[in-house]
């Protein structure tokens, strides 16, 4: 087994690579960039940074243009001297090749030097440390939740297919799946936080403005009462898939003939389930964790953070894609790749662990 952990370990830096170039790529070929944004910024006219000009526009433009190094004019270049424009692109780097960019970005990675953010005027890394307080608060509560409700949801669902139960049930799951996070967000918000009837919870924030003058145990009620609200948004739209995959794995090891000779040899339905069908049927639950919980880091809690005003990674991200802040987009990406490859090789640690039969060695 150490030395499958040995080769996983020595494939992630290859597909780290394969992953920010990939990425790289598409980036060179996307209209607009950082240039272009601050140009359109100091002309007024953010909108205008990725428009083309046309066969009629000025020369001025176009000579604006060719300092940028892009193969068709940009508005947001209109007026401006060609050698402003040429300042810029040397100070963000631009005047370099791609190739010779993208080389200089993989050295500085594997130092886990991030780069620093061209419009917050703060390394990167910095800025990741700053928000992933946030995104683990969210991502870890959520998750945790997630599976406390759906796998024992899930097993009795499985043990009473087609009661009732299972029918109310599936249609509340059904109604889980089908509503997104951020309306059940915004309906807890006219709910409890003040929007229409109750005003129970805070809406902004993951702590109190007095929070670093509270007691420890002030601290921890504060911290999950800010936290109830978004946790509880992304724990209904994120539990559904994990329940009828929980009742769908059951429901294929019942049915198996070991099962049947279990209980034929007078073991008790407890021991049945939790003795024998469990460990099978957790396998399938198991390989889903990481991309649960790496959804829920890093994508799922998007809109939740801009809903509640929480600032953490995705929020971050998504900004960084908007403002084309090149350094934040690549910087974030390579954790959220780092961290999904770790992930990875932690469920497949966790199958050997439920199962030692699965042997990744011999494969």
């Amino acid at each position: 087994m150490f030395a499958y952990i040995l080769r996983r370990l020595a494939l992630i830096p290859l597909t780290l690579l394969g992953i920010i170039a990939i990425n790289f790529a598409i980036v060179q070929i996307a209209p607009g960039g950082p240039v272009e944004q601050l140009l359109a910024q100091l002309k007024n006219t953010a909108v205008a940074a990725t428009a083309r000009v046309g066969g009629g526009e000025s020369a001025e433009a176009g000579r604006g243009n060719a300092a940028t190094g892009g193969n068709s004019a940009y508005r947001g270049a209109q007026g401006l001297d060609p050698a402003f424009v040429a300042e810029l692109n040397r100070q963000f780097g631009f005047d370099k090749p791609a190739y010779v960019r993208f080389g200089l970005m993989i050295r500085d990675y594997l130092t886990f030097d991030l780069g620093k953010s061209y419009f917050r005027d703060r390394e990167v890394w910095d800025l990741v440390v700053d928000k992933l307080p946030v995104s683990i608060s969210l991502g870890v509560w959520s998750t945790l939740l997630i599976y406390v409700i759906s796998i024992p949801l899930g097993i009795v669902k499985a043990v009473r297919d087609g009661s009732r139960f299972d029918v109310l049930s599936s249609a509340a799951v059904i109604v889980g799946y089908a509503i997104p996070a951020f309306l059940f967000a915004i309906l807890l918000i006219i709910l409890f936080a003040g929007g229409r009837y109750l005003d129970w919870f805070p809406l902004r924030g993951l702590t109190s403005d007095n929070w670093a003058d509270l007691s420890w145990p002030a601290r921890i009620v504060d911290y999950f009462w800010h936290l109830t609200l978004p946790v509880t948004a992304m724990v209904i739209g994120g539990f559904a898939s994990l329940t009828m995959l929980t009742k769908n794995a059951f429901l294929d090891e019942i049915n198996k003939q070991y099962v049947v000779t279990a209980r034929a040899k007078g073991l008790s339905e407890h021991r049945v389930l939790y003795g024998h069908v469990f460990r099978n049927a957790m396998l399938l639950v198991i390989a889903g964790f990481p991309a649960t919980l790496v959804g829920m880091l890093f994508t799922g809690s998007l809109l939740i953070e801009v809903i509640f005003s929480l600032d953490g990674l995705g929020l971050l991200g998504f900004e960084a894609v908007v403002n084309r802040d090149y350094p934040v987009m690549f910087g974030t990406l390579y954790m959220f790749s780092l961290i999904g490859l770790l992930l990875n090789l932690v469920s497949d640690l966790s199958y050997h662990l439920v199962d030692p039969r699965i042997d990744f060695t011999a494969r």
